[in-house]
């Protein structure tokens, strides 16, 4: 759906809201902080900005970001989890204002990690810069996931299919999807004001995926480390505009 001016104004101020959480949240990564206090951050965030949270209740789920760790790929829920010297921590957060959505996350590490975590974070974040750089009026969507998975598996690394990306408007979840891959076919022609958000998943090994017993958090079959970056992006006539970044 194309998005006019006053529309693309809200989802400009949840986004701008969605990126205070993330400056909130990954200023406070480090050993010893848990998963929870990384939530009642963000959540003060949403209430200082007197936006609504997308993700608290949504299908029940009982937070306002998603934490996942490591090998955790999303929808990690936060809680009694200790960040630990080493580890990644993936970071989705999403805010409404005046009922418009934005959605982000990241990757980050916490304090020194190691090599290969280190390149997973930069390929993953730079495969999103990728597909972002597709969002251009006249070119098809699904070039999006064909410049994602370029530079992920050109890396070595490989991309989650399971979990795609997705339009974004009056509701979180949005149809057209938006792959992480190329799905065979070129998919719509892009038009000026249609937002979408795309959020590539990479994994170090291979893309199969699980969920735990709590019914959200996904994980990489073989135990590899994952990450996940993400932003809400319009389509615009001066090429693609970022809505999440601070």
């Amino acid at each position: 759906m194309r998005r006019n001016a006053e529309e693309l104004n809200k989802m400009r101020k949840a986004g701008k809201v969605v990126a205070e959480m993330h400056e909130v949240t990954r200023a406070a990564i480090r050993p010893g902080v848990t998963t929870r206090h990384l939530n009642e951050l963000a959540a003060e965030v949403i209430a200082k900005r007197g936006a609504r949270s997308n993700f608290l209740n949504y299908h029940g789920f009982p937070a306002v970001i998603c934490t996942s760790p490591n090998d955790m790929i999303v929808h990690g829920i936060p809680g009694d989890y200790v960040l630990e010297e080493g580890d990644l921590i993936s970071v989705d957060c999403g805010a409404i204002i005046e009922g418009y959505h934005g959605d982000a996350a990241y990757t980050a590490g916490v304090g020194e990690i190691s090599a290969v975590a280190k390149k997973l974070i930069e390929v993953t974040e730079r495969s999103l810069w990728a597909g972002v750089e597709q969002l251009t009026i006249g070119n098809r969507l699904h070039e999006v996931g064909r410049a994602v998975q370029r530079v992920a598996e050109g890396a070595g690394f490989s991309v989650v299919t399971e979990y795609v990306g997705h339009a974004i408007g009056t509701a979180m979840h949005e149809s057209p999807q938006v792959p992480n891959y190329w799905p065979g076919s070129p998919g719509p022609t892009l038009k000026e004001g249609m937002v979408f958000a795309v959020e590539p998943m990479v994994n170090v090994g291979g893309p199969e995926t699980y969920t735990l017993d709590d019914g959200w958090s996904v994980l990489t079959q073989d135990g590899s480390l994952s990450a996940h970056f993400e932003h809400t992006i319009a389509v615009t006539d001066n090429g693609p505009e970022v809505f999440t970044l601070a």
